[in-house]
């Protein structure tokens, strides 16, 4: 799978785990130099607080574009370590 925005490839991996239809990429498996961390938090009920990543490629940004997990609950252990992605970031084999 692969995670493009802007027209850059900045995730790839061909271990994402599927969860309410989201790819969730291994860690390892992203561009880094594209992703700054971000001050957003989110909670899910049975996944725990989420942060984000806002992307940068090119000069253009997308703020809070990618989200993980830091600590999961125990029902979300599959995801641990993972990245996923919105806000306009195609995922596609």
């Amino acid at each position: 799978m692969k995670a493009i925005w802007n027209d850059t490839v900045i995730a790839e991996s061909n271990e994402t785990v599927v969860v309410e239809n989201n790819h969730y990429f291994p860690a390892e498996s992203i561009k880094k130099e594209y992703f700054k961390s971000s001050d957003t938090h989110t909670s899910c009920p049975w996944k725990g607080k989420a942060s984000y990543y806002s992307l940068e490629v090119d000069g253009k940004q997308n703020p809070d574009a990618a989200w993980y997990y830091p600590e999961v609950s125990e029902l979300a252990k599959g995801i641990k370590g993972r990245v996923a992605f919105w806000k306009g970031v195609s995922v596609v084999e």
